[in-house]
């Protein structure tokens, strides 16, 4: 179990922490969420011991392996295959030592132990993680020093999964990561045999692969069972349920105020308002829960709408060179309100495909047919690095519109949700979502009748998403998406196109199918250790439906117990923070304190059994 007991965190001054205590069971995949700067990324540095606590402790358990992938990508000549291999520091080393030893004894332990840890069978594990990152086996012989920045993150990530640690912490894993390799990952960690901390904005992976979610709030941490779709709904009831209270408290102030207003100055009542002073004063404000504003986020309409279609591609080739096309064969249209996204692995011409359409990159064969007066929006993540850092967003603004008052250029930022001390911000200042957000706003200054966003989900958190998801609702024209981000494709897109073979064509399946097709898996298949596909056989498939019945009534049973638990401990919660059972009843206070160390004794043994039982359904169910 790890044990976060009464810590404060603090980073440059700023409280990010005060006076937090949460129990995380183990195995427990937990995903870790709050809004950008809340301190997620400086919690992982408190765990590893990179940065210092104020108050409080922080328990691991003993010998706990302890893993997060590395700052810095590596970049040399090893192979990636080499590279994930070396991870495991122990298989190394005995490798090493195996083929230099002498003493006979010696090397029968070397052996041993190298069959312990399973160190023949690396080969095909490092491969196979590899390979759903997105390496085929060529890829994997290459040297690293021959990829980008973002690929060498992915090795990163893979050696990080080879080695298995007992705690695993991920800060944003799928950044560098396409909807295929996301889709890997989600069904890696869903079946990860130890303690998983993972620190996402992406919903689809917060509800397929944890099994807590962990809340940054107002200083404080708590912990909620379930995915995220189950924390927001039972945080939005809470937050329904404090505003009721908070207005039974407020009415309730109201009126012993009134009266002590009323009646202070008579006599008669004297006492009784005397007493309602007391009872104010006693009253504390419930806590509030403060909900940042959402971020705002503006996708600018165009003037007019035009006539179907407003792009025809009749058989087009494409490319970066002459003579060598990436893409060919395109005979595809787009309409004026189309909702498309792009599948497709990586390096299958995604980005190219946009381009063409962007006009960033020309036809080398066929024809393109654009409406007139057509006007393109293109958003990539690398165009980030083209904002003036020195400048401000007011002032990208006046450079769109250079004749326009300043009047004008201030209400276009702030329809771009910068406010007036925000729109003077230089960006160089400014977090990773509002530089995004910024972007975003700039390319669709002029209103766009097509609208082509590259990973435009990549430094957003959940809030910023759900705004993005509302504005690419609300906007009239065509959408072409290219993202990682499985929820925002549910929840915005109505036609798919894949990338593959060197041409784009229509997709006829939906996402789950696609989702199959990627993990090469279908009903009862299942990946074995040497990575082939495995079909379950109807008897084994019975036989694991006959035990999965009485694990789905005990995993109901515990759940209804951990409730219940939670429930005693609120009560008592509820009483010792009664200032008045204290001074008068210290015994009472003293029962109160055990009950609630031996319910909390309960809860934690249940959530262990809990996690227990969830983990053979899932094996089960597999």
């Amino acid at each position: 179990m790890i044990v976060l007991n009464d810590i404060t965190l603090r980073v440059a001054g700023k409280p990010l922490l005060e006076h937090t205590t949460v129990s995380i069971p183990n195995r427990a995949r937990v995903g870790v969420v709050g809004r950008n700067g809340c301190g997620k990324t400086t919690l992982f540095k408190a765990i590893e011991g990179e940065v210092d606590i104020e108050t409080g402790s922080i328990q691991l358990p003993n010998r706990a392996r302890i893993g997060r992938v590395e700052q810095e990508a590596p970049a040399g000549p090893e192979t990636l295959l080499e590279v994930v291999l070396a991870a495991d520091i122990e298989r190394a080393a005995l490798l090493k030592e195996r083929d230099t030893a002498k003493d006979p004894m010696r090397i029968v332990e070397i052996e041993t132990r190298l069959v312990d840890i399973d160190a023949y069978s690396a080969p095909s594990r490092a491969a196979r993680i590899l390979a759903g990152l997105g390496f085929d086996e060529e890829a994997q012989n290459r040297a690293c020093s021959e990829f980008s920045g973002g690929w060498r993150m992915r090795v990163a990530l893979a050696a990080l999964l080879f080695t298995e640690p007992d705690l695993l912490l991920l800060d944003e894993p799928t950044n560098y990561l396409d909807l295929e390799g996301t889709l890997w990952l989600q069904e890696y960690l869903e079946h990860y045999p130890h303690t998983i901390l993972l620190i996402s904005h992406d919903r689809d992976l917060l509800d397929t692969s944890v099994s807590f979610i962990l809340h940054f709030d107002q200083k404080k941490l708590k912990l909620y069972r379930g995915g995220f779709s189950q924390f927001d709904r039972q945080r939005r009831e809470q937050l329904v349920v404090d505003q009721k209270a908070r207005k039974r408290q407020d009415a309730a102030r109201a009126h012993m105020q009134a009266f002590v207003d009323r009646f202070k100055a008579k006599a008669s009542k004297a006492r009784q308002a005397q007493s309602r002073v007391k009872a104010l004063a006693k009253m504390e404000p419930l806590a509030s829960h403060v909900e940042d504003a959402p971020a705002a986020i503006s996708i600018r309409a165009p003037e007019k709408m035009l006539s179907p279609p407003i792009i025809v591609l009749e058989n087009v080739s494409t490319g970066y060179e002459p003579g060598k096309p990436i893409l060919k064969n395109l005979n595809l249209r787009i309409d004026e309100d189309d909702r498309i996204a792009l599948l497709g692995p990586n390096g299958n011409g995604k980005s190219t495909f946009a381009k063409l359409l962007a006009e960033r990159l020309e036809a080398q064969s066929g024809n393109i047919v654009r409406a007139p007066k057509l006007n393109v929006a293109y958003l990539a993540q690398h165009q980030l690095d083209e904002l003036h850092a020195d400048e401000s967003p007011a002032e990208h603004v006046r450079r769109l519109i250079p004749d326009a008052s300043e009047t004008v250029v201030r209400a276009r930022a702030a329809a771009m949700g910068f406010s007036a001390r925000d729109a003077d911000t230089k960006v160089g200042q400014l977090s990773g979502g509002e530089k995004a957000r910024l972007l975003l706003g700039l390319a669709a200054f002029h209103g766009p009748h097509l609208l082509i966003l590259d990973e435009p989900t990549n430094h957003l958190d959940i809030e910023a998403r759900a705004a993005l998801i509302e504005a690419l609702n609300d906007f009239p024209g065509a959408v072409l998406l290219v993202t990682h981000d499985r929820h925002l494709l549910d929840a915005c897109v109505e036609r798919l196109w894949r990338v593959a073979d060197g041409t784009v064509k229509a997709y006829e399946g939906d996402l789950d199918q696609y989702r199959r097709e990627v993990l090469g898996t279908s009903g009862a298949a299942r990946m074995t250790g040497d990575g082939r596909v495995e079909q379950k056989s109807s008897r084994q498939k019975s036989g694991k439906s006959a035990e999965l019945a009485p694990l789905r009534k005990q995993i109901a049973a515990l759940e209804a117990n951990v409730e219940k638990l939670e429930k005693e401990i609120a009560g008592i919660d509820k009483k010792l923070a009664n200032p008045e059972l204290h001074a008068k009843n210290p015994a009472e206070v003293t029962r109160l304190s055990r009950a609630r160390a031996d319910a909390a004794n309960a809860l934690a043994k249940a959530e262990e059994e809990w996690l227990e039982a969830s983990a053979k359904r899932e094996a089960l169910s597999a």
